[in-house]
């Protein structure tokens, strides 16, 4: 199962809010967009903090420098993640990812513009950061840029890490997104600018979650496919054999018996004794059994 995160890019204040109380029930991370967390500040946070306590909230800070500093009061402030540009300097990277863990919260490193996505990932994650950020930026995306072979790139590094994917994503596009690698999709636009963010954010949900609209569903139901094959073929084999031990009394029992009632010319009294005689027929039940396992 993969986190949906909505990106809450206005820089208006109460219409921030106003579009956080429609989408919050229905996704997993509200994110404060980078413009936003500029224009509004840290008292945003603080109101959406208080007012969707069961949402992890993102602060895209995109820090650069004075990792550890910028990040805090933040932290403070009731974040969960903030990020920090992958194309800062080391030490930066490290400041959010302590100060992430000094309060028990998680730093995200962000990949725009990275020369060597990989050679930073690697490194960034052996210092311990705790989301890797595959983004593709608005302007990027003007340009027709996507962030899917990036995705496959970190994915396949197998780091242990958490993947956010941010960049064009929509329902449409979801199932390919998970399917890749991510565990964090984000969408912005695609919510934002529907006509009913909440139902948007809905179907986005339900395709990260794993439900029934997702494209790819039918893989979840491949294990009781094979049950259901397995079921039939062992019922096949039953069925077969079933009828062989049926059979086998029914044949052997008569020919058991027949001299038993060829040897009764005795009196009526001393048929008791041949009929006594012919206990020892269910003996040949035995044989009767041996035959199916002679025959596995």
């Amino acid at each position: 199962m993969a986190q949906t995160q909505m990106a809450l890019d206005s820089l208006d204040f109460d219409g921030t809010v106003a579009l956080a109380t429609k989408v919050a029930p229905h996704v997993d991370i509200l994110e404060i967009g980078t413009p936003c967390i500029k224009h509004n500040g840290i008292k945003l946070l603080e109101v959406l903090r208080a007012k969707f306590p069961n949402n992890k909230i993102l602060v895209d800070l995109k820090t650069m420098d004075a990792g550890f500093y910028e990040a805090e009061p933040f932290y403070k402030a009731g974040a969960d993640i903030c990020t920090v540009l992958g194309t800062a300097d080391i030490g930066t990277i490290k400041g959010v990812i302590d100060v992430a863990n000094k309060y028990g919260k998680k730093a995200q490193v962000d990949l725009i513009n990275v020369a060597d996505k990989k050679a930073r990932t690697i490194e960034v994650a052996k210092l311990g950061a705790h989301i890797i950020g595959v983004h593709t930026g608005l302007d990027q995306q003007a340009a027709g840029q996507t962030p899917f072979n990036d995705l496959g790139m970190v994915a396949a590094l197998n780091l242990g890490v958490d993947i956010s994917v941010a960049g064009g994503v929509k329902a449409a596009t979801t199932q390919q997104v998970k399917d890749a690698g991510a565990t964090i999709i984000v969408a912005g636009a695609a919510i934002y600018g529907a006509a009913d963010p909440a139902a948007a954010a809905a179907e986005i949900t339900a395709i990260a979650h794993g439900g029934a609209a997702s494209a790819g569903g039918a893989k979840k139901f491949l294990p009781w496919i094979i049950g259901a094959a397995v079921l039939v073929l062992l019922f096949t084999l039953l069925g077969g054999k079933k009828p062989e031990a049926t059979e086998a009394p029914v044949v052997e029992a008569p020919a058991a018996t027949a001299p038993a009632a060829e040897a009764a010319p005795a009196p009526a009294a001393e048929v008791t004794a041949p009929a006594e005689a012919a206990a020892p027929a269910p003996e040949a039940a035995p044989a009767a059994e041996a035959a199916p396992e002679a025959a596995k």
